[in-house]
């Protein structure tokens, strides 16, 4: 059973994340992109860990919370430029997500544990951050690795993918595996884990 701080906090996080300016159409709906994405993600940790913590709960629904006030444009176009604007995010989503969660009643322990994961610290070590990395991953093969495929060309793809792969679990993989891929993807997957 959710917690009514839990509730509180989805409620929040939502409110703050409705107010994305990009939308996204999803089965004859626009929604704002960034709430989708953060239902998208409490969908599939519940499918994948149904016994998640609290802290991974909570982490699911504001991983990009309003990710849209920093934009990627803000940032030199380059590999340095990206590694900067995903630095910078991870601080800010932290900060955003700490103040939504201090104002619902969570204690610095839960704060801290979640501004923590948001950071993505001790990957491959940590069964939190492991499972948050493999709920990201599937999030992004299932829905948003097919409209990405047509802006780039194969070889870029396939490294992607290979990264992608890389980041998850067994149970990551296993699950990858599971997904409703179109066929051009599931090759794409195909000749990224041969390579």
């Amino acid at each position: 059973m959710a917690s009514d701080k839990l509730k509180r906090a989805f409620q929040l996080f939502d409110e703050a994340n409705a107010n994305d300016p990009n939308t996204e159409v999803w089965q004859g709906k626009e929604y704002p992109k960034e709430l989708l994405y953060a239902m998208r993600m409490t969908e599939k940790l519940n499918a994948f860990d149904p016994e998640a913590p609290e802290s991974l709960q909570l982490t699911a629904r504001c991983q990009h919370i309003c990710r849209w006030e920093i934009p990627r444009e803000s940032y030199e176009m380059n590999r340095t430029g990206y590694l900067k604007w995903r630095q910078d995010l991870k601080k800010f989503h932290a900060k955003k997500a700490s103040a939504i969660l201090r104002e619902v009643g969570y204690d610095q322990e839960m704060i801290d544990m979640v501004a923590f994961l948001l950071e993505k610290k001790q990957l491959k070590k940590k069964a939190e951050t492991q499972t948050l990395e493999d709920v990201i991953c599937l999030v992004f093969l299932e829905f948003y690795f097919e409209p990405f495929s047509h802006k780039y060309p194969e070889e870029k793809l396939i490294d992607i993918l290979q990264k992608t792969w890389r980041k998850m679990s067994k149970k990551g993989h296993d699950a990858a595996l599971k997904l409703p891929l179109s066929k051009d993807s599931l090759e794409l997957i195909g000749k990224a884990l041969e390579a």
